[in-house]
């Protein structure tokens, strides 16, 4: 390890529409979460081409109507105010453009005529993933969220999807988005290395598993365990 202090990183999974309605993963107790964490930054699923005017807007207004940041309630309802209030850095990292979804989507359009068997096989692995996730009561509770089995459960069910179809999506294949996504991650942590500071990154919990294991590649960082930032946010549950 280069001198310096540890950069200490949490990996949060964020349900993103699904924090409106979870009675246990709700606004609220994402926002304990978030000051259980207690972020110097907050890596964030945010494109960095939306986020100025996401974050100037919040800051005249109180609000945002960005459609690509207003479409995700973790940012909007509860980031956003509370780096107001606490004064953390917001970093977007999200690789995503929306040229590279508009292709994505149309090329699995194609995929399903062309790979009718691997388009099945991938379906079928989402499929799994929900239903694995509901029986384990995963679907929206954070303290089973932020565990190795769901990410396990995750990794399983996207293998057809990244089998199949990750070089043929290209930016926007599993594989590939996930290392995009990492990248910019990288970027910010290499920016604050050796200066002790602490990070959460929030990402779709589906998301989590890949970046949690880039993380564990980085001599400089410490993973803290998020599971028991969750349990001292909230209590420890059923």
């Amino acid at each position: 390890m280069k001198s310096g202090k540890p950069t200490e990183v949490v990996v949060l999974g964020m349900i993103h529409s699904g924090h409106l309605e979870s009675e246990l993963y709700g606004l609220e107790q994402l926002e304990a979460i978030l000051r259980a964490a207690r972020p110097d930054l907050v890596l964030t699923e945010i494109p960095p081409d939306r986020f100025e005017a996401a974050a100037a807007e919040f800051a005249a207004t109180g609000t945002i109507t960005e459609p690509r940041v207003r479409a995700f309630p973790e940012y909007v309802d509860v980031l956003f105010p509370l780096q107001a209030e606490l004064g953390f850095e917001i970093v977007p990292c999200a690789a995503w453009t929306r040229e590279m979804a508009d292709d994505r989507r149309a090329k699995l359009s194609e995929l399903e005529v062309t790979q009718p068997r691997e388009t099945a096989e991938t379906d079928a692995g989402f499929a799994s993933i929900e239903a694995e996730h509901q029986a384990a009561g995963m679907l929206d509770d954070p303290r089973t969220i932020h565990t190795d089995g769901y990410d396990e459960i995750v990794k399983i069910g996207t293998g057809p999807y990244d089998r199949h179809f990750n070089d043929a999506l290209g930016l926007g294949g599993w594989s590939n988005i996930n290392d995009a996504h990492w990248a910019l991650c990288a970027a910010a942590l290499d920016r604050v290395r050796g200066r002790g500071m602490r990070v959460a990154i929030t990402f779709g919990a589906w998301h989590k598993g890949r970046l949690r294991a880039a993380l564990a590649e980085r001599t400089d960082c410490v993973e803290l365990d998020a599971n028991a930032i969750v349990r001292e946010a909230l209590g420890p549950g059923r």
